[in-house]
């Protein structure tokens, strides 16, 4: 055989091993950067899956349950280590083999009561020829932390430290500026987005990119355009840019290293529930933006809601893909929704595969000053992966006939004809939810059969707005100023009368749990869902304690602190009366099961192929009633012809068939998943690792990584 032969024949050998390694490994978040959630290995599969069992259990020691502490993390896995962070923020490096902790890193060490404990879902791993670095967030500061030994990387801007507020502008140093999704590589930058307020208060979205070596900036995108940038003449006032914050890009990114396409999908400007101050489209909320991740320019857009007053924000990075379209190889990318959508655009242009149609939807509103878009786009294929009108065919029939009139009774008393319903003083429904259909996991693509697998939850909410307080008296006492700051700041999350909803906590009785000086310091730190709020002054964080605490002493004492803000762009005439599920006497959804699924949808041919329920309530499984249950976190699809996934409040891990649907394996966890698995090999043995953290949908904390493999 002539050497020219031997040597094709070698190199397509080569080439072909490679194609089959290439997702082998998870050393980024999600797997890839193309957010596949993908594995190539085929040790564990749908013959031998059943026999999976746990090999190694990390506890981290520091689950905080009075605090409902979580662990939302895909950790990553990288020349076998595996590097992912505690329920307070520490990044733990483990041998990924066995569990073993190699070191530990505390960002709060030395800080005393200053700590800002926010959810973080993963962390970012860089090297070059002579540093391995780690990069994550822990409050408002970013760290970029040595692979090998866990020491800050002292070249890295402040001694391997950088503050979030960096080049936001000097109106944000005192605003609520964290990360909840890691960043993402490119060549020798970081590129970051950030989480900010829901509020009027909101810190602008801006995404960044900084030197990994330095960290200085080496570009940022206006996410609200600024003048003479792409969007910026469809604003109704040219000073919008100046006062609205929000549209970031809080669910990280996905990535085309090839092209150099950065692939970002943005949040709704704030406030969330009310748009009269910021008319017309909203340039660039809830848009799927497509950037060249070597200047942070513009490539392309696609806006998935126009002025939205829902809080409908693109909920994961989109999965890039490769489907056949009209007899040809497309890349595109899948961008899944919170309304169960699933867009499909082309990678390049952003044009839709299948046809999306603006239609008409309700209008006008009757709140003072909005002006709601008179259209929304609907793509013609795939169908919703859930449903997304609440119709009183869909009231849930598990109820006591006492309890389900009841339900019927609020249902009926609410605006609920269409999915997108103006928000309303009666009650508006929003459905699937504020938390989706789709969420922060986002979906798992095999890229041998084109078919997307995507978890959802189907939980009516109900968004009801109130005329904001206004100042009616020259001097108020610390109590009346505590009510109404409360109103203005802390009612949307924590409800009318205290009483907490979703993810937010009741403050009945915190007294209980926070003295005066913790409490105050709460509110200069934040943590979790909740933000700092540093912007306000200390005469009104007292008078906010006085209120919320119940401090008989200095309720009735003068109030000398600042008034409303003069900003007509966050003195709003509406605020909402916090994030309330539809819920009946029993704590039960107000609508029929399923309250979770997962589906699997062939993008080429955008119909699905099978669709079953995910997670069980033990009330009615007895019973033999496949409920589901609300889920956070995602599937991992694998090579080996499995659907991996926890995600459930049940604390259970499953593996189902990729083709069929089958349930064929499922284990109880020691805390519930709500994470998404990493999946990896190491020196030659396949593992699954989850982190079980809980704490959210009222069920316990935990602070275990948990690894499965084969016996």
């Amino acid at each position: 055989m002539p050497r020219y032969t031997i040597f094709l024949a070698l190199l397509l050998c080569s080439c072909k091993q490679a194609a089959k390694n290439a997702y082998d490994q998870w050393p980024v978040y999600n797997g890839s950067k193309e957010g596949l959630k993908y594995s190539s290995l085929r040790q564990i599969d749908t013959s031998n899956v059943h026999q999976l069992k746990p090999v190694w259990e990390y506890r981290t020691g520091d689950a905080d349950s009075a605090g409902r502490s979580q662990i939302q993390c895909n950790p990553v896995m990288v020349n076998g280590i595996l590097y992912a962070v505690s329920p307070q923020l520490k990044l733990l490096a483990l041998d990924a083999a066995t569990g073993k902790e190699k070191w530990v890193f505390d960002p709060f060490a030395g800080a005393g009561k200053q700590k800002n404990i926010n959810t973080l879902r993963g962390v970012t791993y860089w090297e070059d020829e002579k540093d391995k670095r780690i990069f994550y967030t822990a409050g408002s500061n970013l760290y970029a932390i040595d692979a090998i030994s866990g020491k800050p990387a002292l070249s890295f801007a402040d001694s391997g430290r950088l503050d979030l507020h960096n080049d936001l502008g000097d109106g944000s140093k005192d605003l609520y500026v964290i990360t909840t999704s890691p960043g993402i590589i490119y060549k020798d930058q970081l590129i970051i987005g950030s989480r900010v307020s829901e509020g009027s208060d909101a810190a602008p979205g801006h995404i960044r990119s900084y030197d990994v070596h330095s960290g200085k900036l080496r570009w940022i995108f206006h996410t609200i355009p600024q003048p003479g940038e792409h969007g910026y003449d469809v604003w109704d006032n040219p000073d919008a840019y100046k006062h609205l914050g929000g549209a970031n890009a809080w669910s990280g990114f996905s990535l085309d290293e090839d092209k150099g396409i950065l692939f970002a999908p943005v949040g709704s400007v704030s406030f969330d529930f009310y748009g009269g101050m910021r008319k017309g489209a909203n340039l660039f909320g809830n848009s799927l933006l497509a950037l060249d991740a070597n200047t942070g320019k513009r490539i392309w857009h696609f806006q998935s809601v126009h002025h939205d007053v829902w809080d409908r924000d693109l909920p994961a990075p989109p999965v890039l893909v490769t489907v056949n379209h009209e007899g040809k190889k497309k890349e595109a990318v899948a961008q899944v929704t919170k309304t169960g959508f699933v867009f499909l655009l082309d990678r390049t242009t952003g044009t839709p595969l299948f046809p999306v149609e603006e239609r008409p939807v309700p209008g006008p509103s009757l709140l003072t000053g909005e002006q709601l878009w008179p259209t929304q786009p609907y793509p013609t294929l795939p169908a919703p992966f859930v449903r997304q009108l609440f119709t009183e065919a869909d009231l849930n029939y598990l109820l006591p006939d006492s309890s389900l009139a009841e339900v019927k009774r609020r249902w009926a008393s609410y605006k609920r004809s269409h999915m997108f319903e103006p928000p309303s003083k009666e009650g508006t429904v929003i459905f699937p939810g504020f938390d989706g259909g789709a969420e922060w996991g986002g979906p798992a693509f095999d890229p041998e059969t084109g078919i997307l697998y995507v978890n959802a939850s189907e939980m009516p909410w109900v968004l009801q707005v109130v005329d904001a307080p206004k100042e009616e008296l020259k001097k108020e006492t610390n109590l009346q100023a505590g009510k109404r700051l409360y109103r203005a700041h802390c009612m949307s999350c924590h409800g009318r009368e205290l009483e907490g909803g979703g993810a937010y906590p009741a403050l009945v009785n915190i007294q209980q749990r926070f003295n005066t000086e913790q409490f105050l310091q709460l509110l200069s730190t934040g943590r979790r869902m909740m933000p700092a709020f540093n912007s306000l002054k200390p005469e009104e964080k007292n008078a906010l304690a006085a209120f919320v605490l119940d401090l008989k002493k200095s309720q009735p004492l003068a109030y000398n602190g600042p008034r409303q803000q003069p900003d007509s762009f966050r003195n709003l005439p509406y605020t909402m009366t916090g994030y309330n599920k539809f819920l009946s006497k029993e704590g039960l959804p107000a609508n029929s099961p399923p309250w979770g699924t997962l589906t699997a949808i062939d993008l080429n041919t955008g119909k699905f192929v099978w669709r079953d329920t995910l997670g069980e309530d033990p009330a009615f499984k007895g019973r033999g009633i496949k409920t589901g249950t609300e889920n956070y976190g995602a599937p991992v699809v694998t090579a080996g012809g499995l659907v991996l996934i926890a995600a459930t409040k049940d604390a259970k891990m499953r593996a189902f068939n990729k083709r069929t649907g089958q349930l064929l394996w499922e284990t109880s966890l020691p805390a519930s998943g709500f994470a998404t698995p990493a999946v990896y090999n190491v020196n030659g043995k396949q593992f699954v690792v989850i982190a079980c953290g809980g704490g959210k949908l009222n069920v316990p904390s935990g602070d275990s990584y948990v690894a499965f493999a084969l016996p």
